[in-house]
C-alpha cells in the first residue's frame, strides 16, 4: 500500500501517526505492521515508552528527556519506508463461548424485531463471522470489533442501563463488541459470555489485543455455568486458533 502517513504531536511526548480517515482492514494491517517495525529496531527502544494501535493510526509515546519531536519523526519516516516488508504473524482466532437471548441477552428480541428476523437467525450470523479486534478501549479490555453483518445492525437503546454485566455482549449500530466489566451502557445486550475479558490478578491483565479476531460461539446456560465455574476456579483454558482455520 503506497499510503504516506501524517505524523501530528500529541501532547508534550506524543506523536499520532494518521494512515487514512477510512477504516479498513489494509488500513489496519499497516497499522499493525508499523507497530511490528517499532518493535524489531532495537535501536529505539530506549526512546520510545510505548506504542498504541488504533483504526487507523497508531500514537507512540516517546522520552522527550532523550530525543525531540523532530528526530524522532525522522527515525519513524525511515520506518515507514520498510513496513511493506514487515511480515506479521499469522492472525491468532479467540474463540468466545456466548450464552444467547434470556437473562443473559434481554435485547436479543429487540434486535430481532428491529430487522424483521427470527431470533435464532440473529445468532447465525452473530456468531458466522471472524472479527477483527482494531483496537482496545473505553473501558480496560474493551475490544473495539469490525465486521459484523448489517442484517443486525440495531441502533442502540434510548436510555442506556446503569449497570451492565461484565462479559455481556452487545450491538449498536453497525458495531459488536463486549463488556469486560460492569459498567453503565446503551447497547444492546444480546449475551453473555463467561469468560474474563479483564482480570488485575492475572497477567497479562486483558484477554484480547488488537490484530486478533474474535469468533463467537453459541453454547446454552448449563455450559455457561459449568465453564464459568471453570473459569473462577482458573482451569478453564482460552481456544485460539489461526485465521483460515477451523
Amino acid at each position: 500500500m503506497n499510503i504516506k502517513a501524517d505524523y501530528k504531536p500529541s501532547g508534550d511526548n506524543g506523536i499520532l501517526i494518521v494512515f487514512s480517515n477510512q477504516i479498513s482492514e489494509d488500513i489496519n494491517i499497516k497499522v499493525r505492521g508499523f507497530q511490528q517495525a517499532i518493535a524489531e529496531n532495537l535501536n529505539m527502544h530506549n526512546e520510545i515508552i510505548e506504542v498504541i494501535p488504533a483504526y487507523t493510526s497508531l500514537l507512540v509515546i516517546y522520552d522527550a528527556t532523550k530525543i525531540t519531536f523532530k528526530k524522532m519523526v525522522e527515525k519513524l519516516r525511515c520506518i515507514e519506508e520498510i513496513v511493506h516488508s514487515i511480515n506479521l504473524p499469522p492472525s491468532e482466532v479467540v474463540h468466545i463461548p456466548v450464552a444467547y437471548g434470556g437473562e443473559f441477552g434481554p435485547d436479543l428480541i429487540n434486535v430481532s424485531n428491529h430487522n424483521g428476523i427470527s431470533i435464532d437467525e440473529v445468532i447465525e450470523l452473530h456468531s458466522s463471522v471472524d472479527y477483527l479486534i482494531y483496537m482496545i478501549g473505553f473501558t480496560p479490555g474493551f475490544p473495539y470489533l469490525g465486521g459484523m453483518k448489517e442484517k443486525i445492525s440495531t441502533p442502540r437503546l434510548k436510555v442506556p442501563r446503569e449497570k451492565i454485566e461484565a462479559g455481556s455482549v452487545g450491538i449498536a449500530g453497525n458495531q459488536t463488541g463486549i463488556y469486560p466489566i460492569e459498567s453503565p451502557g446503551g447497547w444492546q445486550i444480546i449475551g453473555r459470555t463467561p469468560l474474563k475479558l479483564f482480570n488485575p490478578e492475572e497477567e497479562p491483565y486483558v484477554l484480547l489485543k488488537a490484530g486478533q479476531y474474535i469468533r463467537f460461539e453459541a453454547i446454552d446456560k448449563n455450559t455457561f455455568v459449568n465453564m464459568q465455574n471453570e473459569v473462577n476456579e482458573g482451569t478453564y483454558k482460552v481456544k485460539y486458533s489461526l485465521k483460515g482455520s477451523v
